[in-house]
């Protein structure tokens, strides 16, 4: 049985981490790349914290079948673009600007970083596995 706390807790620490990544990015790599490179950027360091959470929280979070595996990775995005809407809005950016990272064909890598989201569980579980 799956423990919806701990599933939950991680994904509260990969927010709290992608947080910090984005205000840092926003302090530091935005005035000497610029808004999107930074936000293209910040998707590929992002989805190295969220592996490096996965992993770390593998054994705790105790997914024994790659199904439950996946089943909190559609979770874990589920929750993921609720909240990046979500914070979106409130910050007043327009719908074009919210969806501007997902847009592959115009560089936006944010689809990618989901994907790694989606598949984080798994790959945490595997990574940590020793050989």
């Amino acid at each position: 049985m799956m423990n919806w706390k701990r599933i939950f807790a991680v994904w509260l620490i990969i927010v709290i981490a992608e947080t910090i990544h984005g205000v840092f990015r926003q302090l530091l790599i935005v005035p000497l790349i610029g808004d999107f490179p930074a936000r293209q950027l910040g998707v590929l360091v992002g989805s190295v914290i969220i592996l490096i959470i996965a992993i770390l929280s593998a054994r705790w979070l105790a997914l024994n079948s790659i199904r439950q595996q996946l089943w909190v990775g559609t979770i874990w995005v589920a929750l993921m673009l609720s909240f990046e809407i979500t914070l979106g809005m409130m910050l007043g950016l327009s719908r074009e600007r919210l969806f501007e990272d997902y847009n592959i064909i115009e560089g936006g890598f944010m689809g990618l970083g989901l994907l790694l989201l989606f598949l984080a569980p798994y790959l945490g579980a595997r990574l940590r596995r020793p050989a």
